[in-house]
């Protein structure tokens, strides 16, 4: 891996500080208040002003960060274009706020409309069919009381109130950045109509094209059948005719990376082979929950156990969509799976 992946920047940009990534593209930070801190954002030189790519979450800590980039790194000049690569809150959080001030939003459509839905959407408890979810992944009834009892999480808690009004992005569309064309090319399964950007030598990756770490794959209460890992590994073999080994890769987070081809590839293998280590664990039957030391093979936490529990039943439903396991209802109205 050292000689097939390089990172051609050994540390990140300091906070309200930027990198000139490539002539004309600034690579700048914005904190998370998890265990994956930070960020990428992009700002790309159009001249006049800047395309700003992704956003960070909506804080008040973030909107100083980004006061103190406009001012500084960012010369003053306005934010004219925002291109966000996916629905989620640290993609999309400051997405309004930056359309308060005259920047036009382009996002694919299944993004925004998933954002914008998701922003309305506030709950004080979970609803029931949260509850159902969870039971059957196999939460314990301390765990489901537990949650029943608490206010959930809200995009709209850390996502900036989204008015109507975006530019659709869609497969094969162009447009030029920083005086370079790039051609849009869509990716599923950590997000659908997840957009990336190709631009001979660069590639802005959003969540699709990461170093090092595994973009969660997930399923949840609202498509509780869905198969991501299907879709995510359509998209790594579909984007793979694309990538080339001197390509600059600008992902959503970690370092800037080249050696893009063993990067989709190594994604694959490392799914097949969780995979497998999840078929042989459901020789007996097993609840998603029990999966998770096949799965990961470390310890989960508290903090983790909700993206741990979302990518096992992720899993669990590509084996089961393959014919290769079976599941029935335990006496906890848990679902237990075993190999087939």
């Amino acid at each position: 891996m050292a000689d097939a992946i390089r990172f051609p920047f050994a540390d990140p940009p300091a906070e309200g500080d930027a990198t000139e990534a490539a002539p004309g593209i600034l690579w700048m930070r914005l904190p998370l208040p998890m265990a994956l801190d930070h960020v990428n954002i992009y700002a790309l030189d159009d001249g006049a002003g800047w395309t700003v790519i992704d956003t960070g979450l909506d804080s008040r800590r973030g909107r100083a960060i980004w006061q103190a980039l406009l001012a500084g790194p960012m010369r003053g000049r306005p934010v004219t274009r925002l291109v966000v690569t996916h629905h989620h809150p640290d993609h999309v959080g400051l997405a309004g706020w930056f359309q308060a001030t005259g920047a036009e939003l382009l996002m694919t459509r299944t993004a925004w409309l998933l954002a914008r839905m998701l922003v309305l959407d506030v709950q004080d408890r979970p609803v029931p069919q949260a509850m159902q979810f969870w039971r059957r992944a196999g939460l314990s009834e301390a765990a489901l009381a537990r949650r029943a009892g608490e206010r959930p999480f809200n995009f709209a808690d850390v996502v900036h109130p989204m008015p109507p009004g975006f530019t659709r992005l869609s497969e094969g569309d162009r447009l030029e950045m920083a005086g370079r064309d790039w051609t849009v090319r869509l990716g599923h399964g950590h997000a659908p109509d997840h957009a990336t950007f190709w631009s001979d030598d660069l590639v802005l990756g959003g969540d699709q094209l990461l170093p090092g770490i595994s973009a969660n794959i997930g399923v949840y209460p609202t498509e509780p059948e869905a198969d991501p890992l299907a879709d995510w590994l359509e998209s790594c073999a579909r984007l793979a005719a694309f990538a080339r080994d001197d390509q600059l890769v600008l992902p959503g987070h970690k370092l800037p990376f080249t050696g893009l081809p063993f990067r989709l590839a190594q994604m694959v293998e490392n799914h097949a082979a969780a995979l497998d280590r999840l078929l042989d664990r459901l020789a007996r039957p097993a609840t998603a929950i029990d999966c998770f030391p096949a799965l990961f093979r470390r310890d989960i936490g508290p903090a983790e156990e909700g993206l741990a529990l979302v990518e096992a039943v992720a899993h669990l439903n590509h084996l089961l969509r393959r014919g290769l396991v079976s599941r029935s209802l335990g006496p906890t109205g848990a679902w237990l799976w075993e190999r087939a």
